[in-house]
């Protein structure tokens, strides 16, 4: 009994012993990193010497390390190693699983350069499955993100695989555009083997171009680099691509001497591949681990008998540990190669669902510049639509006319707001909308709000009740302008839903925390009210109650899907009570700042202080081509006892102000000939004091770095508002005057 407590005993020793040996030692992040690096340059050196299953452990060890230090810069690298790797031994489909993974740690950790390298690898994977579209759209991605960190040495190589690509599709022009910028860096950067595989492969593009005397020039040239340098798989392709250029212009001799040494250099490297690829050498070495593996546990079982003379019982429980061992084996590598499927599943939807949303970002992208182009091109008819309109009605025009003009302007000034909302909601959706706090009376901002708006309740009898609640400060710090988008737009809508009825429009404490205040806004009305299952989708672009509805009330269904990006933009919150018949209730919270004082706006008569002598000295150009908004421009200037000259291209405007004394000159944009853009550059050479105003239909937000770098001083956005223009015009003459005093 003692004897076999002795084993026992002895089997407990040894396993705790096994369990200790396999203890690692915690070494910082510094030398993980550094053992990481190592064999990252190791598993280099392994794949140069064709040593893929070598090169392949020691990555692997390297991302085991990698991860556990949650090196993510370290992980998207390996990731996209290994890739690398599947794809040299032609294992595409396990290339793109790898690279897919390091696409998703390198954008997460924002490591661009070597995303650019991830994308450039799986433009090669794409490509050796002839899926040629979608090689080009990685490589397009990868060149992209090398000229942005200023790598153009890399692009050499983008370049190159972007013209194979293009041959492969038989589209040669765009193959020699790409070969011959490939060469062009490649020689700056003494990039010698992708010059060489550029020129062999500018021979194939030239040869089917009709080009046959300069393609087997650019193919020899190639061969020559490559074979002085060593470029053995350059070279390779170089006696392919030789002997298919010689076979079209009838050399057949000098083709199958090319053909020959292909097949010679490629079955010798095909060689080398397999003897690293086998599966015999895999297994082989599988087998040689084992093997030293039971030569360990066979010398530590005679090491036990000779020492404690073990009898049977020994070789049992040893047969029993082995066999207990090799079903846990067995059991871990099947449950290993259910998670390996499940992963996999797991990145192909992964994958799926990337490409599905950079469709999405690219329509998105296609629809903002639609918009764009399309409220550009209303504008500028539209301007010349409202200024028509309103100079009609200022000079008395009949009374049977009075009508048809004030619905024209009714008319202009629906399409004007209708651009506007679809600008705003292209805005929004773009993240292009900047918040801009300034401090405000916010119960002054409400009240004007109402007042504004109780002509058109007036129209409808209803009443506007207003609460402002006594524990709320008036004065706040936060983007007022949006604030009153958000109000006007929801008030504007109980009053055109509500027919002789009222309105309540509140403003409630909710919180406060150090000075930081949540402010519940709320407006209720009692008008027709919103089904339930319209609610769902009311604050959708072009969404209103029902088809009737918008007939009846006209509008365009993007009122509230404004304030919901605004409110959001803002970080607050809506909500919606609701109930057929009963009326409706909007509420929103806002987190707005205390603030002590608010500086008071001075209110400013445009030109009414300027006397006609002083108006008459003043000169001010107009450029623009288009005849129409010429006639108005000029007409809004005389009104204002303004005088103004007029030309129609920026090549005359750069020589007018060059001849004459200006003080302001209004540029239009899109001219024949030079651009509006081009002409201020110019003036700007010779002239850096005049004022000049963009007056553009142009969308603002897309351009504003362009006008800012052209020289421009403000921008007028076609069409605008009297007032506005008025007052900027007043501003830069007022300006220019205190300067010259």
């Amino acid at each position: 009994m003692s004897r076999f407590n002795n084993y026992i005993c002895a089997i407990i020793l040894l396993l705790s012993f096994s369990a200790l040996s396999q203890t690692t030692f915690e070494e910082d992040e510094e030398t993980i990193q550094n053992t990481i690096d190592a064999r990252i340059n190791q598993a280099q050196k392994d794949i140069e010497k064709n040593a893929y299953f070598e090169a392949q452990e020691k990555y692997d060890q390297a991302l085991e390390l990698a991860i556990k230090i949650d090196n993510q810069k370290s992980i998207g690298i390996i990731y996209s190693k290994i890739g690398k790797l599947q794809y040299i031994i032609e294992e595409p489909d396990e290339a793109i699983k790898s690279l897919i993974k390091a696409n998703e740690v390198q954008r997460f950790a924002k490591d661009d350069v070597n995303l650019a390298e991830t994308y450039k690898t799986l433009g090669n994977v794409y490509t050796s499955k002839k899926q040629y579209q979608q090689a080009l759209d990685y490589y397009k991605s990868a060149k992209t993100l090398f000229e942005q960190e200023g790598l153009d040495n890399f692009v050499a190589e983008v370049l190159l695989n972007e013209g194979i690509t293009y041959i492969n599709l038989k589209k040669y022009n765009e193959a020699k555009t790409h070969l011959l910028k490939s060469i062009s860096v490649a020689k700056r950067f003494d990039l010698d083997k992708i010059l060489s595989s550029a020129k062999i492969n500018l021979g194939t593009v030239l040869i089917n171009l009709g080009e046959t005397e300069d393609a087997l020039v650019q193919a020899n040239e190639g061969l020559k680099m490559a074979k002085s340098n060593h470029f053995n798989n350059v070279l390779n392709d170089g006696y392919l691509i030789l002997s298919d250029l010689n076979q079209e212009i009838g050399n057949y001799k000098l083709a199958n001497q090319y053909l020959k040494k292909h097949i010679k250099l490629n079955d010798s490297l095909l060689s080398i591949k397999r003897s690293s690829l086998s599966q015999e050498k895999r297994m082989q070495l599988l087998i040689d681990n084992q093997t030293e593996y039971q030569k360990k546990q066979l010398a530590d079982l005679e090491e036990q008998k000779a020492a404690n003379n073990l009898n049977k019982l020994t070789t049992i429980l040893s047969i029993a540990l082995i066999t207990i061992l090799s079903l846990l084996t067995l059991s871990l590598y099947k449950n290993n190669n259910i998670r390996l499927k499940t992963n996999n599943m797991l990145h192909k939807k992964n994958a799926e669902l990337i490409v599905s949303k950079e469709k999405a970002e690219l329509a998105s992208k296609t629809k903002a510049n639609f918009l764009s182009t399309v409220t550009h091109e209303l504008r500028t008819p539209l301007y010349a639509v409202t200024g028509l309109t309103n100079m009609l009605l200022e000079e008395d025009p009949k009374p049977n006319q009075i009508q048809h003009l004030k619905s024209l302007k009714f008319s202009g000034d629906y399409l004007l707001t209708f651009i506007n909302d679809i600008l705003q909601i292209n805005k929004i959706e773009a993240n292009k909308v900047d918040i801009e706090p300034e401090a405000f009376n916010l119960k002054k901002k409400m009240t004007n709000i109402i007042a504004a708006l109780n002509n058109s309740a007036t129209d409808n009898n209803v009443k506007i009740h207003f609460e402002y609640d006594n524990n709320l400060p008036e004065n706040f710090i936060a983007d007022q302008i949006k604030i009153s988008q958000i109000l006007i737009n929801l008030i504007g809508n109980a009053i055109k839903f509500t027919k002789d009825g009222d309105i309540w429009v509140r403003a409630i404490k909710v919180s406060e925390k150090d000075e930081l205040y949540s402010v519940r806004f709320e407006i209720e009305d009692n008008g027709i009210g919103i089904s339930e299952e319209k609610q769902n989708q009311l604050f959708e672009s072009f969404s209103q109650g029902s088809i009737q509805i918008n007939r009846k009330y006209g509008g365009t269904g993007l009122g509230l899907s404004i304030v919901k990006g605004l409110i959001q933009i803002l970080k607050g919150t809506i909500s919606l009570k609701s109930e057929l018949g009963k009326g409706s209730k909007f509420m929103f919270e806002l987190p707005l700042k205390y603030s002590e004082k608010v500086e008071t706006e001075e209110v400013v008569n445009y030109f009414n202080d300027i006397s006609e002598i002083d108006l008459k000295n003043i000169n001010i150009l107009v450029v623009e081509d288009n005849k129409i908004n010429q006639m108005i421009t000029k007409k809004i200037l005389n009104k204002m006892k303004l005088n103004c000259d007029v030309i129609d291209n920026g090549e005359d405007a750069v020589n007018m102000v060059k001849d004459k004394n200006y003080h302001v000159v209004l540029m239009d944009i899109h001219m024949p000939g030079i651009s509006g853009l081009e002409a201020t550059r110019l003036i700007r050479t010779f002239n850096k004091d005049i004022t000049i105003f963009a007056l553009t239909a142009v969308t603002l937000e897309d351009k504003m770095h362009e006008f800012d770098e052209a020289g421009f001083d403000d921008i007028i956005s076609k069409p605008f508002k009297q007032e506005d223009f008025e007052k900027k015009l007043y501003e830069a003459l007022i300006q220019q005057d205190s300067e010259t005093v």
